[in-house]
């Protein structure tokens, strides 16, 4: 065995540990930003706590995700049956509330790590495992993330998405009205469809939502899912006249700021529900612009 031969057997070896440790580095570089765990043969995702992404909204652009729930499940005042992180039976929670010091904390590290490295955020987003304004401390944290977001990325917007199911409590309705964009869910006025898809979990009514909705009016954005299919045997169509006409005399009383409508984009735990077509959506939100309202559409 000559020098050649050992010099070139060395040399492939150390190529190959360069490359593995090249490798191993990007995915370590790259994971704990992503960790979503996905559960069983639908991919519902359960987000890590308290910050994870940023993640390519639809929506939103480049959003930076607060997750005020605990990572390791959901806690949510609805229960739908199109949710992405699935049914809150399915994966109840059972660590706490990430605490106040926590959130801000892991968020101005993330903060501080993309004003290094990039990317720059578009918008700071209050999303994750269910409802974020159940977490007690929900204003308290706002504000904190308010001031964090003004000393690092004063540019970028903040966004709560909330099912409005705590906007009677005037605290949790104050921080909402502080907001950028306060976008809150809205996805039919039939008490009955709601009881189906939206499943409150404790008392829920459309006439109260109504109320304060209304009372936030041109602050809020409204948020609404319209969709196709079947649910253990039941039509759940609700982009017909039936559903889309009392939608939209609400929308005329609560006069938001802007109407957001959406459909299906990720698999769901109930396991028969289609996307509305590209026509169904087009065709809801050219009677929103027919009311003066500003309206976005993601297919």
């Amino acid at each position: 065995m000559g020098f050649p031969f050992l010099y070139h057997n060395v040399l492939s070896f150390t190529l190959f540990i360069g490359s593995y440790s090249l490798i191993r580095n990007k995915i370590l570089n790259f994971a704990p930003k992503f960790p979503l765990r996905r559960y069983g043969k639908m991919s519902t995702v359960i987000y890590p706590s308290p910050i994870f992404g940023p993640i390519h909204s639809r929506r939103l652009g480049v959003s930076l995700g607060i997750n005020l729930l605990p990572a390791d499940g959901k806690v949510c005042s609805f229960d739908c049956i199109y949710c992405e992180c699935g049914y809150n039976a399915t994966h109840r929670a059972h660590l706490k509330f990430p605490t106040r010091t926590e959130v801000l904390e892991a968020l101005e590290k993330r903060l501080q790590d993309m004003q290094q490295n990039g990317p720059k955020p578009d918008v700071l987003t209050f999303a994750g495992n269910g409802e974020p304004t159940l977490h007690p401390h929900f204003p308290e944290i706002m504000a904190g993330v308010t001031t964090l977001r003004d000393q690092y990325f004063p540019e970028a917007k903040i966004s709560v998405l909330s099912n409005a199911t705590r906007i009677n409590d005037e605290k949790v309705r104050e921080a909402l009205l502080h907001v950028d964009n306060a976008i809150l869910k809205l996805d039919t006025v039939d008490a009955g469809y709601i009881a189906k898809t939206d499943r409150p979990v404790g008392h829920y009514d459309v006439e109260e939502q109504l109320h304060w909705l209304e009372v936030m009016g041109e602050h809020i954005i409204i948020q609404t899912m319209f969709m196709q299919g079947m649910h253990e045997g039941e039509d759940i169509n609700n982009c017909t006249p039936e559903f889309v006409n009392p939608w939209l005399d609400a929308l005329k009383r609560i006069n938001p700021r802007q109407v957001m409508i959406y459909t299906i984009d990720r698999e769901t735990p109930s396991p028969c529900l289609e996307k509305a077509t590209h026509e169904q959506l087009d065709a809801i939100a050219e009677q929103v612009r027919t009311l003066g309202l500003e309206v976005s559409v993601s297919y």
